[in-house]
């Protein structure tokens, strides 16, 4: 048995998933005759009450179109410095669009509006790169899975908004903030210009991105789409399993919550973790003993056939989902708690 936890995109589509793959109707999505596509789409932008959406082959694709459609070449965007769109997007903001990150130094990827006061201040001329856009991302990637407060979410807006800056959400684990925060995604709808979220993570579809936006900005990004090499044909297949997804796998992310505090509480109590990240949602982020390394506890883990992975700085991260068992969750447990230095 692989007890795979290097993240939530290792998952395989459930049975009762793989079969309404195999009923989808399908056509040719690059002439929008697609059905379920369309219907995918129509339910994500009721979902969120935005007005229109546009189905991605990935999470990166949609936030990089986001950003293309928020800016030109020559300005910049604000985000923190854990960012996803920063640290893991091959620089596609540069590549892409041609414009340049000021990164703020927030707390497990999460910035304050007061913080983003300040990086907006100052000079706005000739000589410097014009800011256009702000982007956040929640839950943190980085940050081990945090929630970003709402309330500050809504004092960040309201500074973009008077500064004539976009506003937009990387929801790639947003589902996981609406369940531990017991949000909903309308409230999110009517705060951001444009958010991406993602299908093949903690809802466990075997691949595919959305973003939400106004139908201005979804029929530039159509275009964007097509540049970036994302029209697809019948991909009804796919976006069928976005649907079942969206129907069937957002309340159960709670089940993720639960193992990856368990996982935390025998963490917290371990003699050779030196540093217990705060768990809110399905990542759990810790640091072991110099003495071991996070590579040698990853590699000596990996003999017992669970799989983790690094995220640099010594830091080691386990995710949960939907193919972790409970039967999996036991013997990682024990794993974890028979582990000894000496290994």
């Amino acid at each position: 048995m692989i007890i795979d936890l290097i993240s939530d995109t290792v998952t395989k589509p459930t049975g009762k998933m793989l079969e309404a793959m195999m009923h989808a109707k399908v056509g040719d999505d690059v002439f929008k005759s697609d059905p379920t596509v369309n219907k995918l789409q129509e339910k994500a932008a009721k979902m969120f009450g935005m007005e229109d959406a546009l189905f991605f082959p990935s999470g990166t694709m949609a936030n990089q179109t986001a950003i293309k459609l928020h800016t030109q070449p020559g300005d910049k965007l604000i985000c923190d410095k854990y960012a996803h769109v920063y640290n893991y997007e091959g620089g596609g903001a540069a590549f892409n669009s041609g414009v340049t990150c000021k990164l703020i130094d927030g707390q497990r990827g999460m910035f304050t509006a007061a913080q983003l006061e300040e990086a907006v201040a100052g000079r706005a001329d000739i000589h410097v790169p014009y800011l256009r856009l702000v982007c956040i991302e929640n839950t943190t990637n980085k940050g081990g899975g945090a929630c970003w407060d709402f309330s500050e979410l809504e004092k960040i807006q309201k500074i973009a908004k008077e500064n004539s800056l976009a506003f937009h959400l990387d929801g790639a684990r947003l589902f996981n903030a609406l369940v531990a925060k017991n949000e909903s995604a309308e409230q999110y709808g009517h705060l951001f210009d444009t958010i991406s979220i993602c299908l093949s993570k903690g809802l466990g579809a075997p691949i595919g991105s959305i973003l939400l936006g106004s139908k201005e900005h979804i029929a530039k990004a159509l275009r964007i789409r097509k540049l970036l090499g994302g029209a697809m044909r019948q991909v009804g297949f796919l976006a069928a399993a976005g649907i079942y997804a969206l129907d069937n796998h957002i309340n159960r992310l709670e089940e993720d919550h639960q193992k990856a505090k368990e996982i935390g509480a025998v963490l917290s109590v371990a003699s050779y973790v030196t540093k217990l990240e705060e768990i809110e949602t399905n990542i759990v982020i810790f640091y072991v003993d110099e003495k071991i390394g996070a590579d040698n506890f990853i590699k000596k883990m990996k003999e017992n056939n669970i799989l983790l992975t690094p995220m640099g700085a010594g830091r080691i991260r386990i995710v949960t989902h939907l193919d972790y068992s409970n039967e999996m969750h036991e013997v990682l447990l024990k794993a974890l708690q028979n582990f000894k230095s000496k290994n």
